[in-house]
């Protein structure tokens, strides 16, 4: 199996067109006519990762978070990306990122963050078609019962290992109807509001956007990390169903750069 067949597989399940404008997803480094050694999974490209990816004898990184966003002037090891570059290239291991593309698709990052929370009924908060494919940002479900705000918090925490949750005021009435979006969302917030959302569950979220919602929506705030960390899920699922035979490895390098004390 090729990398260039992996390559296509991903794409076809988040063509690259459903990406947004200032995004730089796709083919990140590295060549695609090789055969594959292996497939190492993750959310952020660091100098751990790629040391994984050859302890693993994996020839093939795909990540959530492209490795080059912005342009590279220099490749000269400045840097954590360049010394990526560099190691990457030098070790013949070719890097692929599935970024706002794969947030976007249908199945995708966020769908993924409506199972862990056990949601039914989800479809997209903010549907548009690119071509003829139906795509958005942020999806709404419902809870398989209503559950209390707290309830719904310490749900949130244990699914995605969230030490604390940023929250408004606590709803004083059920939560039912859940809209989210994974990473930097707060923009979704009206979307969920005119949805009629119960709760909003975002990884990020602007300060001032926290005024004015109480016991309107139940705001919460869970990390932009521990919101999408289980993309490489995504991933693994596409490659194991598209091109069977090649070996999987979900990444256990830390990568988040938040620490909570």
């Amino acid at each position: 199996m090729k990398i260039r067949q992996v390559l296509d597989a991903l794409e076809q399940f988040a063509p690259l067109p459903l990406q947004e404008d200032f995004d730089n997803a796709g083919l990140q480094v590295g060549l695609t006519e090789a055969e594959v050694s292996g497939a190492l999974l993750c959310l952020d490209i660091t100098p751990d990762i790629i040391r994984e990816a050859v302890s693993l004898n994996c020839n093939l990184i795909v990540s959530h978070h492209p490795l080059i966003f912005h342009p590279l002037k220099r490749v000269v090891g400045a840097d954590d990306v360049q010394q990526c570059v560099m190691e990457a290239i030098r070790r013949g291991i070719t890097i692929v990122s599935m970024h706002t593309n794969m947030d976007n698709a249908v199945g995708g990052v966020n769908y993924k963050i409506a199972e862990k929370m056990g949601l039914t009924q989800v479809e997209l908060l903010q549907p548009r078609t690119v071509g003829d494919i139906l795509c958005g940002s942020g999806v709404v479900g419902t809870l398989s019962k209503p559950m209390a705000a707290a309830d719904f918090i310490s749900l949130l925490k244990r699914q995605f290992g969230v030490q604390c949750v940023m929250a408004n005021q606590l709803l004083q009435r059920p939560l039912a109807k859940v809209a989210l979006c994974g990473g930097a969302g707060d923009f979704l917030l009206p979307d969920a509001i005119a949805a009629g959302a119960d709760a909003f569950v975002t990884g990020e979220m602007h300060y001032h956007q926290y005024f004015g919602h109480d016991q309107q929506i139940q705001i919460c705030v869970i990390g932009h990390y521990q919101s999408e960390q289980f993309t490489s899920e995504i991933f693994r699922d596409i490659i194991q169903r598209e091109c069977p035979g090649v070996t999987c490895h979900i990444a256990q390098t830390p990568t988040n750069p938040i620490i909570y004390l």
